[in-house]
């Protein structure tokens, strides 16, 4: 199906573009009819899956793939517990996708409204030192190349291209179709308390290596650390799921309505923040619960934010996040956004945030309607000095220049570019700041 193209918005409001055309195609077929049209035309095109990146990676000047209908299980390999998904399909489908065969993906992130495509390329990650991000579960990919022809990338072809593809930035061809590696269906049990903060930061390195997955949260202005820790059980575990009552005060009340309020109100009144936040961190996450993975992993999140996130080596994050406080406070500034800290396993994916080290993540927030420019950019320094890397998907400042010599493999992935995609179709503003025209 095509559209005349409207004006299309990211789910963050810090990016939106008026295409030339909008594509909505419904099978491989079709996107590489669209690829073929806009290469004719001499048009970059792009795909797009639910918007989540708060970056311009997926702005599309010229045409516009929705993926949306691109979407759904192609096959499953019983024997190897792996799964084809098509690229448009949603994380928060999976689930219901793979329980018919009792599996489930390794790992997932605190949100689960991406495209399984979209989560991919842009190096999205949940918590976990014996896990990577999204990407390191992908074993296969299908891709349209910028001639319209079909590139499969898996274990007995093009083998050697996967730890690119696998992690591509949209860059090097449309992603059709992705093969997850599934491990059998398991239970977590959560347990989230509020913890003395300077104990959490001083034992994180040890409390992420001892935990099947960790994380803390900090409201700026408060000695608190909202930590949650989660444990991997067989799937025939009993479980003690939250009851809908609980999981509405909890998550929807409290998690979303009241934070809602609370950061309107500091936006009008700063001075308000710090005893909001005081009272956020003693009203959040003291509570435990068990149940299938998908549904501890991932919560709902309808506060909209603008999001800034870096990786820095495991061993130098609380370093880093001793100066992202003296930071805040030396400015003096009014946080009303929790700040996330995770951990995840080194690996191979070539732009991967945690290629070659144990990495840890700090993420920080700012409401949507509170402009984020100065704490950004003085925690960004923070995590430069810290040998910081950006979330490809989350807000930074950084060039082609200055992202060469954070990747060992920068300069293979733009030659794999160059040979892939020579005329730059699938280029954009934000793959030309990164990567280079």
């Amino acid at each position: 199906m095509t559209r005349p193209g409207g004006t299309w918005q990211n789910w963050g409001r810090t990016e939106k573009v008026r295409p030339q055309l909008v594509e909505y195609p419904t099978t491989i077929s079709a996107v590489r009819r669209s690829v073929r049209s806009a290469s004719a035309r001499g048009r970059a095109i792009k795909a797009v899956g639910a918007g989540h990146s708060f970056t311009g990676i997926a702005v599309a000047p010229g045409t516009l793939l929705d993926l949306s209908d691109l979407s759904g299980l192609v096959s499953v390999d019983r024997e190897r517990s792996r799964v084809r998904l098509l690229a448009g399909t949603r994380l928060h489908r999976i689930p219901a996708l793979l329980a018919p065969y009792g599996l489930a993906m390794t790992n997932l992130g605190d949100i689960d409204r991406q495209s399984i495509s979209g989560a991919i390329s842009t190096g999205t990650h949940g918590t976990g030192l014996r896990f990577g991000g999204l990407a390191t579960q992908v074993v296969g990919a299908t891709l349209v190349t910028a001639d319209g022809e079909l590139l499969t990338v898996d274990e007995e072809e093009n083998a050697e291209l996967l730890p690119a593809v696998a992690l591509g930035l949209g860059a090097l061809g449309i992603l059709v179709d992705v093969t997850i590696q599934c491990v059998p269906a398991f239970v977590l049990r959560a347990v989230e308390r509020p913890e003395p903060l300077p104990d959490v930061v001083a034992g994180f390195g040890e409390r992420v290596k001892d935990a099947d997955h960790f994380e803390f949260y900090w409201f700026p202005h408060t000695d608190v650390a909202l930590t949650k820790t989660n444990t991997r059980l067989p799937a025939d575990a009993a479980t003690h799921p939250l009851g809908a009552v609980t999981r509405f005060v909890d998550d929807a009340l409290i998690g979303n309505g009241v934070h809602q309020a609370v950061c309107s109100a500091g936006r009008a009144v700063p001075a308000l923040v710090p005893g909001i936040n005081r009272l956020s961190a003693r009203v959040w996450g003291d509570r435990g619960f068990s149940d299938l993975s998908h549904r501890v992993f991932a919560t709902s999140r309808s506060v909209r934010f603008r999001e800034m996130e870096y990786a820095v080596p495991l061993e130098r994050l609380p370093d880093a996040f001793a100066a992202v406080q003296r930071v805040i406070d030396a400015n003096g500034w009014r946080i009303e956004f929790p700040i996330e800290v995770r951990a995840a396993a080194g690996d191979d994916r070539w732009l991967s945030t945690a290629h070659g080290r144990d990495s840890g993540y700090i993420a920080v927030h700012r409401y949507w309607r509170a402009d984020p420019t100065d704490y950004f950019a003085a925690v960004e320094e923070v995590m430069l000095a810290h040998e910081g890397r950006p979330h490809w998907g989350k807000m930074h400042t950084l060039d082609a220049a200055a992202l060469r010599t954070r990747y060992p493999r920068f300069e293979e992935f733009i030659a794999l570019r160059d040979r892939l995609d020579p005329e730059r179709r699938f280029r954009n503003p934000y793959l030309d700041r990164v990567l280079g025209p």
